[in-house]
């Protein structure tokens, strides 16, 4: 009974929270209600069964995109476009500040601290992050019939063959010359391919990151043969790390070549997917994440910098996958979202950016790596010609791990009670039915580890900093005698500048009590306890020897 009492209270505060939040009346995501299939398509018949495109972003701020941030100086038609036909979300977030465990999180629905990565990201040369018996995005889509492929950047672990007598890989970012220690004569023994996808082409992580060579399936298409770096921004002196690279691989190519094979494979598929066999492409673009590299036609073409000049060629290569699916008239019958893995990096160069006038991360605070809003919150633009209301805005607290459970909602697939452990379905949002709240809380990580929890309008950084690379970070906050922990309402305080720890310790204690539970209990959508594969330590406080 007093459990019952417990969880009926939590319910009560959970629906004042939203409403503060200005939502409607919420059903609360353990209790949700889900609208009946009869109101919207799900399962079974083609139209019910879209072709789905998922492009990820990388690096790409919040204020980079026209439709988020009409102060910005970049101009991304085809981004503003995909609003204008679909669905913008302005809550949306990428549950974590970096790389990899974005990307975990979005093929998996499971938050990526879940897994053996604790914190940072992996490099190249990693092992495999995802273990073939997890059932991912592409692997519940392939069960339904879809054709999977995915394009672009993995960044999520290999299966390597190492040279006889060499050290394994590791999860640390490699320097450069380790990448000598693959055998590139034989396959990858995990890959895209056991993690759900039918074929691959792409790079094994970051663009700044060994080897430099585009992977095939389970093969290198060119062995690596010399060294190479490249500049981190055009005009700049950096490099990235020097490694073994294919003597024709240039990082100035990689969008055009991406972007070209997902307009080919968008044609290799075209008539297949009018005759009813669907494809799931995820197309994750390696841009404009360094290097930052546009093209000689993009040079110049923003009149802010090379990086801006990189996010113009995003947009064009969105615009290219829009054209093709309408070339081959799939446009109809295809889902298509648009995100970014992450906040944008310092890397854009944010001095000279905001110099003229362009703010890349739009008024958030923080940047990429952080736990605050700027690490996180990502543009999310959804289309669907007929289905999703064209020119429609949702406020909605979601995350980039809920596009399994929303797909698998969509083709009337069951979720295994081990799988998409963290993900909720927002496609009553998409149809325009949603009568409250779809998921009641939101966990955010940062580069080192640190945790935040979103519930309603109120969000808790267990750091006294940013948890990540913009000033403060931890040490210095703590130099400075700042709290341990920041409690901000972004109903009122968007920006993060109000602290409220102290005039709220209450709340403090119940929301690291909820973030207490939901880590240990090893999923947050309704289901069975399940076990997380590392021991996970919300708090991550140095030492007290340590100096900070």
């Amino acid at each position: 009974m007093r459990a019952r009492v417990g969880s009926v209270l939590w319910s009560l505060i959970f629906y004042t929270l939203a409403a503060w939040a200005g939502q409607t009346t919420p059903s609360g995501p353990d209790t949700a209600t889900k609208v009946p299939s009869s109101e919207y398509p799900t399962g079974g018949g083609p139209s019910a069964r879209p072709n789905i495109v998922v492009i990820l972003a990388d690096d790409l701020g919040y204020g980079d995109v026209g439709c988020y941030n009409p102060e910005g100086k970049i101009p991304t038609p085809y981004l503003d476009r995909l609003a204008r036909e679909g669905m913008q979300f302005t809550d949306a977030h990428s549950t974590s500040s970096v790389c990899t465990p974005t990307r975990y999180a979005l093929l998996t629905g499971r938050y990526s601290w879940r897994s053996r990565l604790q914190s940072g990201v992996l490099g190249g040369l990693s092992p495999p992050l995802i273990p073939p018996e997890r059932l991912t995005l592409p692997g519940l889509l392939r069960k339904a019939g879809y054709h999977t492929a995915c394009i672009g950047k993995w960044h999520l672990g290999l299966g390597w063959p190492r040279k006889p007598n060499t050290q394994p890989f590791t999860d640390s970012i490699e320097k450069g010359p380790e990448g000598w220690n693959v055998d590139y004569s034989k396959p990858l023994t995990e890959g895209p391919l056991t993690a759900g996808f039918d074929e691959f082409f792409g790079i094994a992580g970051s663009l700044d990151m060994v080897p430099y060579t585009f992977i095939h399936n389970d093969q290198v298409e060119i062995a690596p043969t010399v060294d190479k770096a490249f500049p981190m921004m055009l005009g700049r002196s950096a490099m990235t790390r020097r490694g073994p690279a294919a003597a024709e691989f240039e990082a100035v190519n990689v969008l055009p070549t991406l972007t070209q094979k997902a307009v080919q494979y968008i044609e290799r598929r075209a008539a297949e997917a009018r005759s009813g066999k669907p494809f799931f492409l995820y197309l994750a673009l390696a841009s404009p994440h360094t290097p930052i590299v546009p093209s000689d036609a993009w040079q110049g073409r923003s009149g802010l910098n090379p990086y801006a000049d990189f996010v113009m060629q995003n947009d064009e290569c969105v615009g290219q996958i829009l054209q093709a699916l309408e070339k081959h008239g799939l446009a109809d019958n295809t889902l298509l979202l648009f995100s970014s893995d992450n906040g944008p990096s310092p890397q854009a160069d944010f001095g000279a950016l905001r110099a003229k006038g362009h703010d890349p991360a739009g008024g958030l605070r923080g940047a990429k790596a952080d736990l605050w809003e700027g690490g996180h919150r990502v543009p999310l633009l959804v289309r669907w010609p007929g289905r999703v209301q064209a020119g429609s805005r949702s406020d909605q607290l979601v995350g980039l791990v809920d596009l399994m459970a929303t797909c698998a909602e969509l083709v009337g697939a069951q979720l295994p009670e081990n799988a998409a452990e963290d993900s909720f379905s927002f496609l009553p949002v998409l149809w325009g039915k949603a009568s409250g709240p779809v998921r009641e809380t939101l966990i955010l990580h940062s580069v080192s580890g640190k945790f935040a929890i979103r519930q309603g309008p109120w969000k808790l950084l267990l750091a006294p900093g940013s948890g990540g690379w913009s000033r403060p970070g931890d040490a210095e906050a703590r130099r400075q005698g700042l709290p341990e922990v920041q409690l901000y309402n972004l109903a009122d305080d968007p920006a993060e500048q109000k602290n409220l720890q102290a005039q709220h310790p209450e709340m403090v204690q119940r929301l690291v009590q909820l973030l207490e539970r939901q880590v240990s209990e090893g999923r947050t959508r309704p289901g069975p306890t399940q076990k997380n594969d590392a021991t996970v330590d919300i708090w991550k406080r140095p030492p007290p020897s340590a100096k900070p």
